[in-house]
């Protein structure tokens, strides 16, 4: 152990690898451009500890006597059991600092410092643990770091240095800082919180005023026990209402001083460096200037000390590739901005050649293709099937992709028309089985991502066979995160933008119409050029794409609202809904018999027998026959008789348009859904929805194959087809639905203080209203007023004109005009919302979410009016119904771990709109109910404080409509 003659040094490697990369400008090896610049920082800060430790400069001119670097072992440790969010909002490393993680490593051991790291353990309580130790020992301690969190450590025999800024921080330093002595950082910290950390704190409260509070009350379990003598009202209820927040702040600031660590402390005594190893590695890494002045200090012949074997492993499979010298020569530096550009150029510059991918038909290159992929930090998966069923299709192939341009694909089960294995070039395909057990450490391995294009598919298809894909990147969601309104998303449109490059498109392979095949007819060599080049360009994507994020600061808005929700919305396809044939059976003939009464209604008002089904024959009743006012003919010659044009007519009291209408309300309802759902339902009498996540722009879900998000609700015969989604015996389907939850986001959003007390208050929203506009009192209301205040508020969100206004009350457009009048006379904020929205839009082309979600609308600068109006009523809405769509997908990331900490199991078997549908026992109805109802209603914490409260309703039965 030590003594209090001896002196201990910890250097915090892993923030000081992170400012050195930004701190310093970009530095590449000469010879092949492999990023060093961070390594070389390293170096050149742990070289001058050293020099400064054996002249006592480091220690206030008393020699160091241990010395030890500790770093980050990896994002998982303790503090993600207690709190999921911890760290979150942190994006990911550039790339081309996570090549240089390793070689730091080296560098360390080249200098003979020990480097201490353990799992699920930060650096900071490594640093804590030892500087305890140091301290009951009555050995004086140096931390080399910046880390605000490592001043909680300071005290008359504990002293921070930042060498960077040559700096020292000692307890008078703290207590200018944070506004309260070391020993009290911890409470003000758990105060304050911290958004880097993504640790909630208390809403409201800063540094300088937990500090002033600490210093007032004592500590942070005295100021919670006595909050509510606190004078100012909105500090003393956010400390109320936040006080558990606030407990759970402190222990995630709190550095853990007590863990049981692997290396002794002794273990650290100072040791010199052996000179042909640290002048190799200098060497290797090409820093001249570098290796002579330690040469010089080591009194060594570097002129006969050759260059070590450093172990760079393939570098180029992350985002960086030479072309021509491009990457940056030694000393450029560059912004994020310039990397990802920069990263663009590389990818561009590597040509795409087909018949360059391999065909893997073997055991052993299998093998030597997975070997080379667990050493690499990213690489691409694509799988190809017969069809785009992920619940029906069959796996054909797997591509893999290493590095731009090298790319394979394995065929798994080809066959020829005949149902033989297609063999044209005497091809023999590895047993699929045996081929998946050989991927699947690859697959599952957590320190290899996985990137695909719309990887959820991919996703499904392999946890069908018992493989959990994960990590996942995918590229559709990035480019959706970045560029949401700019184009589509699709690998042939990605790859055109910002790759210049034409694929191969699934048509060319499998051919259309009659002469369509499914991809296992397809040749083995037709398909490797296709599933190898998707592969590749799906890499390619993924390196502009990652830096971008970074770039442009959205790594976050992917972390947590897209890249996260992958695996929740691939478990939530695969539970699927149970769904009742009989109902549905029922209910189509149901719909047939009406049907047919309402064809009788309709031939007695024409007069004749005509097809209720042709647009032709109804516009000659209509408009020739009856003489009623249409709007012309179109370029056909056919009458207009869209449901506008009928619901205009039946406003005017006739019935045969009237009864047209409800004839193809329950014509669609019975093709759409109650004809159709029985094709979809599977052997356990469950239906599988696909789910798709980038086909808004708000963030909203849409489904389809089939759609389970347009069932109508207002009507009793779309009621009647949520009847026949019901729960497994013995259980309960769920309903949990957010109340009113635009309204509420336009009330934050816009800062409506009528409308932030309404919701506070309970007060019935459309009710007040009415009220508002139209006199009423609250009490009594008349229901048809209410209503029209509900099309009003509504209305309002999607910026509605008077003219559709006017046709959803059924009134005069210029009453309706004089109803948006008087309703922004009455809530001004919004008609200021609303311009401000507009303003801002035409100024930079897109507007955010409260989450920061991003939406371009490029055509609202454009001179025809309509379509200017279009994106302008879409640019208002956006951040309205963006925000509402990024809380329930935080809702639904949430859930897992609430519902493992809390033992039940997950059961998630629909999302629709602002609805959540689960599964439940009997017997765990209400914990379920109880769990997810509180989930969803905390589900902006702690990124967003809202100014209304979040409501959901929530019911079970034995079916959807029963329980919505």
């Amino acid at each position: 152990m030590l003594n209090e003659n001896d002196r201990l040094c910890l250097i915090d490697g892993s923030g000081y690898i992170f400012r050195a990369y930004h701190a310093l400008p970009a530095l590449t090896r000469k010879s092949d451009d492999l990023p060093v610049g961070a390594v070389h920082g390293f170096c050149a800060m742990l070289m001058k500890v050293l020099r400064e430790a054996n002249h006592g400069a480091a220690n206030h001119g008393e020699r160091l006597t241990h010395l030890a670097v500790i770093l980050d072992h990896s994002a998982t440790t303790f503090r993600k059991r207690i709190y999921a969010a911890y760290k979150a909002n942190r994006p990911e490393p550039p790339e081309d600092l996570i090549v240089q993680f390793g070689l730091i490593r080296q560098a360390i051991r080249a200098f003979n410092v020990p480097c201490i790291e353990q799992e699920d353990y930060e650096a900071d309580d490594l640093i804590a643990t030892y500087t305890r130790q140091a301290r009951e020992a009555g050995a004086p301690v140096r931390i080399v770091s910046s880390d605000k969190d490592l001043m909680q450590l300071v005290d008359s025999h504990v002293t921070m240095i930042d060498t960077m800024k040559a700096m020292m921080v000692g307890p008078r330093q703290v207590e200018e800082k944070f506004g309260v002595p070391p020993g009290k950082v911890i409470d003000v910290q758990a105060l304050a919180g911290d958004s880097v950390d993504n640790i909630p704190g208390v809403p409201g409260i800063g540094i300088k005023t937990g500090a002033m509070l600490i210093n007032e009350y004592g500590d942070l379990d005295s100021l919670l026990d006595r909050a509510g003598e606190i004078r100012q009202k909105k500090r003393r209820e956010a400390l109320l209402a936040f006080a558990d927040q606030a407990r759970l702040s402190r222990q995630l600031v709190t550095l853990k001083d007590d863990v049981p660590v692997e290396n002794k402390i002794t273990d650290f005594a100072l040791r010199s460096p052996d000179a042909p190893m640290l002048i190799g590695f200098l060497k290797a890494m090409e820093f001249t200037s570098l290796t002579k002045r330690v040469a010089a200090g080591l009194k060594a012949d570097d002129e006969h000390i050759k260059p070590v074997a450093v172990e760079t492993g393939d570098w180029k499979g992350a985002a960086f590739h030479r072309s021509n010298g491009a990457a940056g020569g030694a000393g450029t530096s560059q912004t994020p901005g310039s990397r990802a550009a920069l990263a663009g150029k590389m990818v561009r510059a590597i040509p795409v050649d087909r018949l360059a991918y391999e065909t893997v038909t073997t055991l052993e290159r299998l093998e030597e293709w997975i070997a080379e992929g667990c050493d690499r930090a990213v690489i691409a998966v694509d799988t190809e099937t017969t069809s785009l069923s992920a619940f029906t299709a069959e796996l054909v192939g797997i591509s893999l992709a290493l590095e731009p341009g090298r790319a394979c694909y394995i065929p798994l089960a080809h066959r020829s028309a005949g149902g033989l294995d297609f063999t044209p070039r005497e091809t023999v395909q590895i047993d699929r089985d045996t081929a998946l057990e050989k991927l699947r450490p690859m697959l599952e391995d957590q320190a290899v991502m996985k990137v695909g294009q719309n990887i959820k598919y991919d996703w499904l298809i392999l946890i069908r066979h018992g493989i959990r894909l994960a990590p996942v990147d995918d590229t559709m969601l990035m480019s959706c995160t970045l560029d949401s309104g700019r184009g589509g998303h699709g690998l042939d449109a990605l790859s055109r933008r910002h790759i210049g490059h034409e694929t191969i498109s699934y048509r060319q392979v499998t051919g259309s119409g009659k002469q369509k095949v499914t991809f296992d007819l397809v040749p083995i060599d037709e398909a490797t050029a296709y599933a190898g080049e998707d592969a590749d360009i799906t890499l390619r994507l993924w390196q502009v794409l990652k830096l971008r994020l970074v770039a442009e600061g959205k790594m976050t808005v992917y972390e947590t609202l897209e890249r996260a929700i992958i695996p929740i919305i691939g478990e939530m396809e695969r539970v699927g809904v149970m769904v009742d044939d009989a109902v549905l059976a029922h209910l189509s003939n149901e719909f047939a018999k009406s049907m047919l009464l309402l064809e009788e209604e309709i031939y007695q008002l024409a007069g004749e027998r005509f097809n209720v089904a042709s647009p032709k024959q109804l516009g000659a009743i209509l408009f020739e026959k009856m003489g009623l006012s249409g709007e012309g003919k179109t370029k056909t010659g056919a009458w207009g008789t869209g449901a506008k044009v009928l619901e205009r007519l039946a406003g005017q009291g006739h019935d045969l348009p009237l009864r047209v209408l409800q004839w193809r309300q329950l014509a669609k309802l019975k093709s759409t859904y109650t004809d159709a759902l029985p094709e979809h339902i599977d052997s356990e009498k469950r239906v599988h929805t696909s789910w798709h996540l980038a086909a808004t722009s708000t963030g909203r879900l849409a489904s389809s194959d089939p759609n389970l998000q347009n069932i109508p609700i207002r009507t009793p015969e779309g009621r009647k087809i949520r009847t026949a989604f019901v729960a497994p015996p013995g259980c309960k389907l769920i309903s949990a639905d957010y109340s009113q939850i635009e309204l509420r986001v336009l009330a934050h959003i816009a800062d409506i203080a009528e409308l932030q007390r309404a919701f506070a208050d309970g007060v019935d929203i459309h009710a007040l209203t009415a009220s508002e506009m139209f006199s009423h009192p609250i009490k009594g209301m008349d229901p048809m007023i209410r209503r029209r205040a509900k099309e009003i508020n509504f209305g309002i969100i999607y910026g509605i004109s008077a003219f559709g206004l006017a046709n959803r009350l059924g009134i005069a457009r210029e009453e309706a005009a004089d109803y948006i009048k008087r309703y922004f006379e009455r809530f001004p904020g919004i008609r200021d919302y609303m311009e401000a929205t507009k303003a801002y839009c035409r100024e930079h082309g897109y507007v955010e979410t409260l989450f920061g979600r991003r939406c371009h609308f490029p055509g609202i600068t454009v001179k025809t009016p309509a379509e200017r109006a279009f994106n302008e009523r879409a640019a208002i809405n956006a951040p309205i119904q963006g925000t509402a769509a990024d809380i329930i997908r935080r809702a639904m990331i949430r859930m897992p771990e609430a519902f493992a900490k809390a033992g039940l199991k997950l059961r998630m078997a629909l999302q629709v709109h602002d609805e959540l549908i689960f599964e439940a026992n009997d017997a765990e109805v209400g914990a379920v109910t109880k769990l997810a109802v509180g989930v969803m209603e905390r589900a902006c914490e702690p990124a967003v404080a809202l100014k209304v409260p979040l409501r959901v309703d929530a019911r079970a039965a034995d079916n959807w409509d029963e329980a919505h």
